[in-house]
């Protein structure tokens, strides 16, 4: 990459194929008056192909949705060339990462739109949502657990005193849940290590990521920017469970592929708080595409570093 010297702006591009959706992010990156870089985000496309679905229950993605994914892929080739981004990637998660089939549909991908996927594990999941430096805004006085809820897993990240001190990935997610695919003895590994954390790091705040505990907090009625308790979820939670999909769809404005997952999603995160003894949640609407998109301008930075 060639740097160019005080530019406006540099635009990045990234691709999450998750388990329920895939999406294509974009961010403006630009520095301040101060020198500070700022990360503007520019569009999101969200398209509800839920490649769990298959996976979880049958081993592979069946043909139907390599279609769907196929089109969707060659639809973010024309977005991504008409935005001129310096660079972009992309990756996919729980669902690929187990279905049986995955080598030959990335090689297909590649070769009808180019795009190059990477399949990343748990650990690497983890350690690109922690790239997104949301321990660099927080106070060093306590510890934050960081928790990114997914379609096929669920990845955990603490901080302490502005530090990433422990990262797991666990296959619980709300596909998962959905089709009763999640072994009990993963529960309670999940439910050991936030015991584990809570003991080692009492006190500790929740950061939720994703769209679900987004979603969750807007119709809790807790104002976007303070934290979310535990309270609060447990009732909206509640309230979610007793009414049917298709009532969750007219009365709260779910959208289908929401409307399924967000019960789910919601037990998800009650069992970590209580377990962790985790009293409030921020929700600081960034997840695995946004720490794709910060890791990119680190290397970024780098390259053009080393090559002055």
């Amino acid at each position: 990459m060639e740097w160019i010297e005080d530019p406006e702006y540099v635009k990045f591009a990234a691709i999450d194929i998750g388990s329920n959706a895939v999406r294509l992010l974009f961010y403006n990156i630009y520095h301040n008056d101060e020198g500070i870089s700022v990360f503007k985000k520019v569009a999101l496309t969200r398209v509800p192909i839920r490649l769990g679905e298959d996976v979880f229950v049958n081993g592979i993605v069946s043909q139907a949705k390599i279609d769907k994914l196929i089109k969707a892929m060659l639809a973010f080739r024309n977005l991504i060339e008409i935005h001129e981004v310096k660079g972009y990637r992309a990756c996919a998660t729980s669902a690929m990462r187990e279905a049986k089939n995955a080598s030959d549909i990335i090689r297909t991908i590649k070769e009808q739109s180019g795009i190059d996927i990477a399949i990343i594990d748990g650990k690497t999941e983890a350690d690109l949502i922690y790239s997104n430096h949301i321990a660099d805004a927080l106070t060093h006085s306590r510890a934050y657990l960081y928790i990114d809820v997914g379609g096929g897993s669920t990845e955990i990240t603490l901080f302490s005193k502005g530090k990433k001190r422990y990262a797991e990935s666990f296959n619980i997610g709300t596909v998962r849940m959905l089709h009763d695919k999640i072994d009990k003895e993963e529960w309670q590994r999940l439910k050991y290590q936030c015991q584990m954390l809570q003991e080692l790091y009492p006190n500790i705040m929740g950061i939720g990521s994703g769209g679900n505990i987004i979603k969750l907090q807007k119709l809790s009625g807790e104002t976007e920017g303070n934290p979310f308790t535990r309270s609060q979820l447990k009732d909206i939670y509640q309230k979610l469970k007793d009414t049917s999909i298709s009532s969750r769809i007219r009365k709260y404005s779910l959208n289908p592929d929401r409307a399924d997952v967000i019960v789910p999603a919601a037990e998800i995160y009650l069992h970590i708080c209580k377990n962790a003894d985790i009293k409030s949640i921020f929700v600081p609407k960034v997840g695995l595409s946004d720490g794709i998109i910060h890791k990119l301008y680190e290397e970024f930075l780098a390259d053009n570093s080393m090559s002055k």
